[in-house]
């Protein structure tokens, strides 16, 4: 059964975006059709994480009724399936955040799993893209203010009378200043599905406009996307097989 899952965050630079991507990535690569929807309508990154920064067609004409969603729906070279959103201001006007669970009612006809990447906070566009999803991820880092951003965002998507499927913790370095992951799922209550570790292939990745997944498969960040990729799938036994000189030099 085709799940639309909402990737939020209570805090914007958390790595939602990242985290979307990939994941979509991850998915794909398991051999699921996979649609990433780029639901920040004013700050949209999905496009230009990939290379699609300007398309013909965007969500935002989907929103406005000047367009039905398949004339937004463009491929990756990978094979993963996108709807970005535009970049233009003026293309802001008389859209309806609402629409948003409409459309993902129809994107189920064409895939495994679509993907919603909301807008990062509690406003409009980010409650419109919580309330299309059939299931919610939130991303935070292991840091106090993004976490206690994370909890309000936990405690809005209760009062809307859906459920948060878990908790994917970014930019992990070990640090000793981090929050440890315990405290954080102990702060949160709610599952935590991932650890994405800090890695230096990320930046790289960006300039490359594509996924990590793609850029640096064996990264471990990209490890790690299929290790959360697998327990969506609910493979909850799939580890990653990873060699002496991948552990020691980080590849």
């Amino acid at each position: 059964m085709t799940k639309v899952i909402t990737i939020t965050s209570g805090k914007g630079g958390v790595g939602k975006t990242t985290t979307a991507i990939n994941l979509g990535a991850a998915l794909n690569s398991f051999g699921k059709e996979v649609i990433i929807l780029d639901a920040n309508l004013t700050t949209p990154n999905v496009g230009l994480h990939l290379g699609a920064p300007i398309v013909p067609v965007s969500l935002n004409h989907v929103l406005s009724g000047k367009a039905d969603i398949v004339d937004a729906l463009y491929e990756h070279e990978s094979g993963t399936k996108i709807i970005p959103s535009s970049l233009s201001v003026k293309e802001l006007k008389r859209i309806e955040p609402a629409r948003l669970k409409e459309v993902g009612k129809k994107l189920k006809k064409f895939a495994d799993y679509v993907i919603y990447d909301s807008a990062a906070g509690l406003g409009e566009e980010a409650l419109a893209a919580m309330e299309a999803g059939d299931e919610l991820i939130i991303v935070t880092n292991p840091e106090i203010p993004a976490v206690t951003d994370a909890l309000k965002t936990s405690k809005v998507i209760e009062q809307m009378g859906k459920q948060v499927k878990g908790v994917i913790v970014t930019r992990v370095s070990g640090h000793k200043t981090e929050m440890p992951i315990h405290n954080i799922a102990d702060m949160l209550e709610l599952p935590i599905l991932g650890i994405i570790p800090e890695d230096k292939h990320m930046q790289s990745a960006l300039v490359m406009k594509d996924a990590i997944m793609h850029t640096h498969p064996n990264s471990r960040a990209s490890r790690a996307y299929r290790e959360v990729a697998a327990k969506i799938m609910g493979n909850y036994d799939y580890q990653e097989k990873t060699s002496f000189f991948q552990k020691w030099f980080g590849y």
